[in-house]
């Protein structure tokens, strides 16, 4: 099987043409382990789709199937169009939470950079859970995925390997969800760090920068209908977040090597 590793701001995953092998949980497993496989977040399988232009599966590190990855879909847009799949530079995608339309930008022929339009986020109020014997503060958000935001006056200290699993697997997120620790840092800008559901602590969460940036306009840390900075461990996105919820988050996608597994 032939694997093509792309990473969005180090958020980085193994693509694949084709549909996902019954043993897939098991695969990705396997090949995504850093020490005996090729190392990543996990698999993406990019197929045909009935109702858009392609679909995509994503499975995590763990196994488990994910809904939506915003730096994984950017990734796929340039591997369709730098593979010759398609010469189209708007795309529409097929995920587990929606099609998802891409807007390509290219260079020297290429992709380098991908707008997507990633629905409605929808941030409701705050919630405070405890989290082993100790208060947290969170705004929950939906973007197709959960996740819970934090905001605290430190980012860069935020305790993402002791606190992030402790609030992706609460009972108040029955199917876990994806944590972010985030800090304003100035006006329309955004440090932010991730904990993700059945991933871990990765550089990078495209779907949990567009939470924050829906997170802090809903609590008046931002205004809705302007770009905002988000800056990742990974590198920055710029998420939108409109009147209507409506979210464009727009970054970069890499491809870093071709690789095969071994027979």
């Amino acid at each position: 099987m032939r694997f093509t590793k792309m990473h969005g701001l180090g958020n980085d995953y193994l693509y694949v043409c084709g549909e996902a092998p019954e043993n897939v949980a098991e695969l990705s497993r396997k090949l995504s382990d850093r020490h005996f496989g090729a190392g990543s977040d996990g698999m993406i399988f990019i197929s045909p789709s009935n109702t858009a232009d392609f679909k995509m599966r994503i499975f995590n590190a763990d196994g488990s199937e994910a809904m939506m990855c915003g730096n994984g879909i950017r990734c796929v847009g340039k591997y369709v169009y730098d593979k010759g799949y398609t010469d189209k530079t708007e795309l529409r995608i097929e995920t587990l939470s929606g099609i998802k339309t891409l807007r390509l930008f290219l260079a020297g022929g290429t992709v380098r950079t991908v707008a997507v339009a990633m629905g409605k986020a929808v941030a409701g109020e705050d919630m405070t859970i405890d989290a082993d014997g100790k208060p947290v503060t969170l705004t929950p958000v939906n973007v197709g995925n959960p996740h819970a935001v934090i905001f605290l006056d430190d980012a860069e200290n935020a305790p993402l390997y002791d606190l992030g699993p402790k609030i992706e697997k609460h009972p108040a997120f029955p199917g876990g969800v994806n944590v972010e620790f985030a800090q304003m840092t100035g006006e329309n800008e955004i440090r932010m760090r991730v904990c993700e559901r059945g991933s871990g602590v990765t550089m990078a969460c495209g779907t949990g920068a567009c939470a924050t940036a829906a997170a802090a306009v809903k609590k008046g840390l931002c205004p809705a209908g302007e770009d905002i900075t988000l800056r990742l461990d990974g590198g920055k996105l710029k998420i939108n977040i409109g009147p209507d919820g409506s979210v464009t988050m727009t970054g970069p996608a890499e491809t870093i090597y071709e690789g095969e597994t071994a027979t």
